[in-house]
């Protein structure tokens, strides 16, 4: 049999509330330019996962809003020079074009579609 420590526990601790206030003060003091949530969480005695939850709790991000960019499918055929086999050709309604081949990146895509139909207006 091996010598190893054991460790007995006799009683459960009970869990500390935290007002609003420290944890405000706590998450303060992690978001200052140089400290760091680790430091911070072990000074406070708590799990840096719980500070990490109490940022997000108390910053919470703007989630940035759906895009929709409105498109109409072309009827006519394409023009001459113009790919037709696994080719996609978009015209919006201010004008720009966009025409796709081959395989694309969807983030990509998207991004390039908004980017048009927005008329080159930043968001």
């Amino acid at each position: 049999m091996s010598k190893t420590a054991i460790e007995v526990i006799t009683s459960v601790q009970r869990r500390r509330r935290w007002s609003m206030a420290e944890k405000e003060r706590l998450v303060a003091a992690s978001l200052e330019p140089g400290s760091g949530v680790s430091a911070v969480a072990r000074e406070a005695g708590i799990h840096p996962s719980q500070l990490y939850g109490w940022r997000r709790q108390l910053c919470p991000r703007p989630e940035a809003a759906a895009k929709f960019a409105a498109v109409r499918i072309a009827a006519e055929p394409s023009p001459a020079g113009v790919p037709g086999a696994g080719a996609i050709e978009v015209e919006f309604v201010n004008g720009s074009r966009l025409r796709i081949t081959g395989a694309v990146d969807p983030t990509m895509l998207a991004a390039t579609v908004v980017a048009l139909a927005s008329g080159g207006r930043r968001r």
